[in-house]
């Protein structure tokens, strides 16, 4: 039996970036456009550079990364499928005994009343403790 991957397995994984064009309208994508679809390594990346107290939501995360690789859109699907291993990757890191500070700060893109936030099994409650920590800085 294969031994199940950890969060941090599934965020080093080396995975490249494609862009495909899509040949039906997808999602919020027209039928035609170039879609960047990233990696979690690259979201992770993209995070690292959102300073304190600072908070940028999906949808400009997925503008800038397009736009960074020459595409028209990022794909939704993937952008929060990897959002979300970013997110349990790093607070893997946080029970391995990392401190806040040495991990990305992954609350300054998850809203916390979002269906990702949801589906996180540490819950929501850790990213409205660290989005209160930082609003007071």
């Amino acid at each position: 039996m294969a031994i199940k991957k950890t969060w941090l397995d599934k965020l080093n994984e080396k995975k490249e970036p494609k862009i495909k064009r899509i040949d039906i309208d997808f999602a919020d994508i027209s039928a035609g456009s170039n879609m960047f679809i990233a990696t979690p390594k690259l979201i992770d990346e993209y995070i690292q550079q959102i300073g304190i107290g600072k908070r940028i939501d999906i949808k400009t995360l997925r503008k800038d990364l397009a736009i960074e690789h020459n595409a028209d859109y990022t794909c939704p699907v993937t952008t929060g499928i990897f959002l979300r291993i970013v997110a349990e990757a790093n607070y893997e890191k946080l029970q391995n005994g990392k401190r806040v500070g040495e991990i990305t700060p992954f609350w300054r893109v998850i809203e916390p009343k979002s269906s990702l936030a949801k589906k996180l099994t540490f819950g929501q409650e850790f990213l409205l403790q660290q989005i209160e920590k930082e609003s007071k800085n």
